[in-house]
């Protein structure tokens, strides 16, 4: 039987590059990358199970409602969740599950999986994170204003992450990434089992 995975929350502000580091991360077939469902409507160049599950309104709330999700929530009338099913499956073939969630949903995972290990992106300041949200040149003034407010709020809870990883260098923040998540695997924590193993074997001598 192989070793349980471990399970991973990366989030991250909107501008801190958290998506593109995913992407070059998750083609080490260790990780599986948990895709949400959502009941908003795609957006031009999504693809149904690829970036979401794209479901009905009415379809969330009965997925919801059946426990079908591990954690979720409700932004303005429009539902996101990760897919428990998904979680355990791939947790209990041996792989390290990443969910790239906001801070609400990091939470209450942390909650139901205590030994969950909370990972937040940043840019190295608050100027670089402005300079990233303006230079995509896809979002108006007032978009951008919002995404820097939320940054804000968003701030306020970073000290209840385990680690901080600084995105400056996309190379180098995708190898301090997988440095970190592979050491985790040498917690005494996660070797519970192995730990009891010796410590009876010692007993022999």
């Amino acid at each position: 039987m192989s070793k349980r995975g471990n399970l991973f929350v990366v989030s991250g502000f909107s501008g801190s590059g958290k998506g593109t580091v995913m992407k070059q991360l998750c083609k080490n077939e260790q990780y599986a990358l948990s895709i949400s469902c959502t009941s908003r409507a795609p957006r031009d160049g999504e693809t149904n199970g690829k970036e979401y599950y794209f479901i009905s309104h009415e379809e969330f709330v009965k997925r919801q409602a059946e426990g079908y999700f591990l954690e979720s929530a409700i932004y303005v009338n429009k539902g996101y969740g990760t897919p428990l099913g998904f979680v355990e499956e791939n947790l209990s073939a041996g792989k390290d599950v990443i969910l790239e969630i906001e801070m609400q949903g990091a939470l209450q995972v942390k909650k139901t999986y205590p030994d969950t290990i909370l990972i937040f992106i940043t840019p190295p300041s608050a100027a670089e994170l402005r300079r990233r949200l303006t230079a995509r040149g896809t979002e108006t003034k007032e978009l951008i204003e919002k995404r820097l407010k939320r940054a804000v709020e968003e701030g306020v809870y970073m000290d209840q992450y385990d680690y901080i990883i600084v995105n400056d260098d996309l190379d180098v923040c995708v190898k301090e990434l997988d440095a970190l998540m592979q050491s985790t695997h040498h917690a005494v924590k996660f070797n519970k089992e192995f730990v009891a193993a010796i410590k009876d074997d010692l007993k022999t001598l």
